[in-house]
């Protein structure tokens, strides 16, 4: 059941050249909107345009550029949603720290975020119309190890939502967070571990865009590997770090 009409909406998706992002655009490409696709890598957008079903078009930006993200924004225009998917990861630990990487990580995932927000919301609060779907993580809960940048950027990411939410909920601006697991994309194979419930983008996009058509804020997925980070936050140190760390 949806309860989104997406009939002659206008969505732009960002870090959508492939994986989620690109299982998404399907998703909402075929329910009928129009969708504007976002990232670095214009070969890839330019592919995914000619594949969705509906019309699209895709401006190619670097969130991590301001000048990028505001010539971009007056490129796409007004939109009934945005969706952030942007996202940069590599795993590494406090005894092998990457500078580079971990920083990346935060202006990609939280500062790039913050970059695209500040120039849309303003405008969504203006005309009290217009839905925000932000992407965290399970990691978010509860720090991690081997997890240094990643982590701290989903649990900044997950609290920007929560309080965008809170000044928001009463509005006409519709705020969503996903926080998913593991999904196979470019990012998780740079993982050297097994990663339980590991999900396709399709399956994924299946999660999201049931979300986007709900009233409810959060959704965390797959379900019950969920509830495993979801009781971490409540046990006390001593014992979540003999069992995470």
């Amino acid at each position: 059941m949806m309860n989104e009409d997406w009939q002659g909406k206008r969505y732009w998706l960002v870090g959508a050249s492939a994986g989620l992002g690109a299982a998404l655009a399907h998703k909402i490409s075929s329910a009928g909107a129009e969708v504007i696709v976002s990232a670095r890598s214009e070969g890839k957008l330019a592919e995914l345009v000619d594949a969705l079903p509906g019309k699209a078009s895709y401006q190619a930006m670097d969130v991590q550029d301001i000048d990028s993200v505001r010539a971009a924004v007056t490129a796409v225009g007004d939109v009934d949603g945005i969706v952030y998917l942007a996202g940069a990861y590599w795993p590494f630990g406090a005894k092998a720290w990457e500078a580079d990487h971990a920083t990346a990580m935060i202006d990609v995932n939280l500062t790039g975020l913050v970059r695209v927000l500040g120039e849309v919301v303003p405008g969504m609060v203006a005309k009290d119309a217009g839905h925000i779907v932000i992407t965290s993580s399970l990691t978010a809960f509860r720090g991690l190890p081997r997890s240094i940048g990643y982590t701290a950027s989903k649990a900044g990411t997950m609290s920007l939502a929560e309080c965008m939410y809170a000044d928001l909920r009463k509005t006409g601006v519709k705020v969503q967070v996903i926080n998913p697991g593991f999904i196979k994309t470019q990012l998780t194979e740079k993982n050297d571990f097994k990663m339980p419930f590991l999900m396709e983008p399709e399956a994924a996009a299946q999660e999201v865009f049931e979300h986007m058509n709900s009233d409810r804020f959060k959704k965390s997925f797959p379900f019950a590997f969920s509830m495993l980070f979801r009781i971490a936050q409540f046990l006390p140190d001593s014992l979540y770090y003999r069992i995470f760390g």
